[in-house]
């Protein structure tokens, strides 16, 4: 295991508790920390204020200390799950902050598209592979993201999830998953209309966001794919695209 580095992490938002609003924890309450910086520039990204260099200066760099007494001011020093999140976390010196947490009794989670593989996956409770499909615009480096799977061993439980468009993203979904038998597989309706990052009044096609979960249950019903999970992302219908804080 490599040394904790004391390098300051780039941070768009600590925001929470919240619930989760998609995936492995759908439901849980959860401190969101977020990262700024991305290897990648989805075509319909919700979050480009952590992820487009032009809002840069909005990301505040931030030692693990830091990060933790504002997460235990947050949750009221009671251990919960603790969500990193970005952009890609990946990219950021996070084996610090997990193991501070660690020490208290806090679990996490990280979410990247797994682009990038680090050693201290192997330290987290949970991560949740999100290769990208066709309509972001992105190719995907399967080697990438098997040696994220091979960093993260066996330490925390791993998932696969993919949002999903049309037709060519749920075929990449099914073929992605195919590759990885023995991991859990979620689904999720993409939505269309993310808003500016400093839109407060984010307004979501939430009937075009339910369309597309009907016809995702219809897809994987059809096709007895019987071993996935389809579920809408929570957060998208309970506040639109508005950010943390």
């Amino acid at each position: 295991m490599s040394e904790i580095s004391d390098a300051p992490v780039r941070i768009s938002e600590i925001f929470g508790p919240t619930i989760q609003g998609e995936g492995l924890l759908i439901g849980l309450p959860t401190v969101f920390v977020r990262t700024g910086g991305c290897d990648y520039r989805c075509s319909w990204c919700d979050t480009l204020h952590a992820v487009d260099s032009e809002y840069r200066g909005d990301w505040k760099p931030m030692s693990s200390d830091d990060i933790w007494a504002e997460v235990t001011r947050l949750s009221g020093g009671v251990p919960l799950t603790v969500s990193l999140s970005g952009g890609n976390p990946a990219i950021q010196p996070l084996r610090g902050l997990i193991a501070r947490g660690h020490r208290e009794n806090y679990r996490f989670a990280l979410e990247t598209q797994g682009s990038i593989a680090k050693d201290w996956f192997a330290e987290l409770d949970y991560l949740v592979l999100s290769p990208k499909p066709p309509s972001s615009g992105m190719d995907t480096d399967w080697a990438a993201l098997s040696n994220c799977l091979e960093a993260a061993g066996h330490g925390p439980k791993v998932a696969l999830k993919f949002v999903i468009f049309d037709d060519t993203d749920y075929a990449y979904a099914r073929s992605a998953s195919a590759r990885y038998p023995h991991l859990p597989v979620y689904l999720q309706p993409g939505n269309h209309t993310p808003p500016p990052p400093d839109d407060d009044d984010a307004i979501v096609d939430i009937d075009g966001v339910m369309d597309r979960m009907l016809w995702l249950v219809d897809k994987v019903s059809d096709d007895r794919w019987f071993d996935v999970r389809v579920l809408p992302q929570l957060h998208v219908l309970l506040w639109g695209n508005k950010r943390g804080v």
